[in-house]
């Protein structure tokens, strides 16, 4: 036996007992005859201490150690630990292994490089902050798995070798040995099992289900992930809604001790571009974009511009800088907005880069505005209004981290819903779905798909926690006219929907009940509830930007044995020439 207990379940209450531990050495100090220990496992850190007299090896950082003592209380008690009101005086030290000196320090503060850390990420994964990451993500679908069991859900694995379909993101494709010349593709989501489900019958379904897209990379996006995928027939969207909410409810009780409230609040699409900016708002803090084209519009300078948008803050103390101002335009030109109009107000009169436009009473102006003394208003124009409401909400972002606004300890959910049924490319003259092809459109719209296609909105929503989009789902297309309707629309000729989705298709045919269904992102889930902006810390082996490992070394070159026996040959000219 290694161990009696674990390391960070040492207390006072065990004081006078023998117990025999183990772990890693995380730091060693001696003082003369002594030497203290901090012994480290999963469970936590105990302090150990090796009188004189006890044989000791040699001992170093990362070693690993046996101790058999007996548990006694300190003199100075350590506030900093769990167990710090005790220590173990050791009666026997035992080598368990060596270790060479680690490249990174081994603990939550850390001075490694993040290459580093992605190089030896099996030594990263000692820092007690990434288990703690990693242990509520199991917590999260531990939870997951009890409240869905509850409510009747099955629990069933779908395919992850799929066929290429079009979908929101390319495809990872996988040459096939036994079929030369074709591919499978991994699956992007479970989308259409989940959906022929349904028409199996099953009703509730759930998995936790690994899904592969080829897109660029940022904090909160990699390559490979995780989904809570939900589908249920016979559910109402109202139903739907509710049983997802309960859950989260859940969720965020049993993992962080957070009573959320419900009915969780509900934005439309629209209204969540036009007050904020974004279809996924944080609503920690109150800061809404306000329409001042017609306040604007008695100023020659304003009067021809269609759209005017803008945010108010007040500012006594000069947050919003010279400086400052420079890196904001960076960001709404990031957006497509050429500028971002400055007009500040000291209570009688206006400064910044617009005040010369403002020909009128400047008091009268800021009374029409609502103005108070040491506001400050950041406008938008001269752009269609889709990019000035983008550039506004990226703003917006912004000044709530800039002026603190943000509450970290409290969370905003909330869902956005009506979004449209498709977003329309000028430069393809095509649609495309805005979520995905098998979206039901709102029954009052439906109309409008023979007039309008871009005005139709849908039974799609998005769960939003803390200006994440933490999940999305929608209510499905169960006829199968209405739906090879919506395939015309996106373009696709008769072969191609054969091609792409007959066999779909074909499953409709035989009784679709009403269903509909969710994905909620357990990586992202998880690092909004343990406070990380960087998915990679709830994720146990990440890639890098690139979608490499620095790790194991992946993505890699194969033999050209591999090659050979999938028929591929590897293209590395710019000419075109093959290697």
């Amino acid at each position: 036996m290694y161990r009696t207990i674990e390391n960070g379940n040492i207390n006072e209450k065990l004081v006078g007992q023998k117990v025999k531990i183990i772990g890693w050495v995380a730091k060693k100090r001696d003082l003369g005859g002594l030497t203290f220990v901090d012994l480290r496992d999963r469970s936590g850190i105990v302090q150990v201490l090796i009188n004189e007299g006890v044989a000791r090896p040699d001992i170093r950082n990362e070693y690993i150690i046996q101790i058999e003592g007996v548990v006694t209380l300190k003199e100075v008690p350590n506030k900093n630990l769990k167990t710090g009101k005790v220590e173990v005086v050791a009666s026997k030290v035992t080598l368990i292994n060596k270790a060479k000196n680690p490249p990174l320090i081994i603990a939550d503060e850390t001075d490694a490089l993040e290459d580093v850390r992605l190089k030896y990420r099996y030594l990263d994964l000692r820092r007690k902050v990434l288990q703690d990451k990693l242990i509520a993500r199991a917590k999260i679908t531990k939870v997951t798995r009890e409240f869905l069991d509850n409510e009747g859900f099955i629990e069933i694995e779908t395919p992850i070798l799929t066929k290429s379909t079009p979908g929101g993101a390319r495809d990872y494709l996988i040459p096939s040995r036994l079929n030369p010349g074709t591919f499978y593709a991994l699956a992007q989501s479970p989308q259409i099992y989940k959906q022929l489900l349904m028409i199996g019958g099953l009703e509730k379904y759930y998995q936790i289900a690994r899904c592969f897209r080829d897109e660029d990379l940022r904090s909160d996006r990699q390559p490979d992930f995780t989904q809570i995928d939900i589908e249920t027939s016979f559910f109402t969207y109202e139903e739907v809604l509710d049983l997802n909410e309960r859950l989260l409810q859940k969720i965020f009780k049993e993992v962080k001790g957070y009573d959320l409230k419900l009915p969780l609040p509900r934005l439309t699409y629209h209204e969540a571009v036009e007050n904020y900016g974004s279809d996924k708002p944080d609503l920690r803090f109150d800061l809404k974009i306000r329409d001042l084209s017609k306040v604007l519009s008695n100023e020659e300078y304003f009067k021809a511009k269609e759209d005017v948008r803008g945010l108010i803050i007040n500012d006594p103390t000069n947050i919003l800088s010279r400086k400052t101002l420079d890196e904001l335009n960076l960001i709404v030109k990031q957006h497509g907005l050429n500028f971002l109009g400055v007009l500040k107000y000291d209570g009688t009169a206006f400064s910044g880069s617009l005040a010369k436009n403002i020909t009128s009473s400047h008091a009268e102006v800021a009374e029409a505005l609502g103005l108070a003394a040491n506001d400050v208003v950041l406008l938008g124009f001269d752009a269609p209004l889709a990019r000035i409401l983008s550039a506004l909400g990226a703003v917006r972002k912004e000044l709530g981290v800039r002026f603190n606004l943000i509450d970290e300890n409290a969370y905003s959910c909330l869902w956005v819903d009506s979004f449209p049924l498709f977003s329309y490319d000028p430069e393809t003259r095509r649609f495309a779905s805005e979520h995905h092809p098998f979206t039901q459109p709102k029954e009052e719209d439906i109309a409008k798909l023979a007039t309008a296609p871009e005005e139709v909105l849908s039974y799609a929503y998005d769960i939003v926690i803390n200006g994440y989009e933490a999940g999305g789902g929608s209510m499905r297309i169960y006829d199968q006219d209405l739906q090879n309707r919506i395939f015309e629309i996106l373009g696709l000729s008769e072969k191609e929907i054969e091609y792409l989705f007959g066999f779909f298709i074909e499953a409709l045919k035989y009784g679709t009940p009403p269903h509909g269904g969710i994905a909620f992102g357990l990586d992202r889930l998880t690092m909004i509830l343990t406070g990380t902006d960087d998915i990679r810390d709830v994720i146990a082996f990440p890639k890098n930007l690139k979608g490499a490992s620095l790790m194991s070394g992946e993505p890699s070159k194969v033999s050209n044995l591999q090659l050979d026996e999938l028929y591929i040959k590897i293209n590395t000219g710019k000419d075109g020439g093959e290697e």
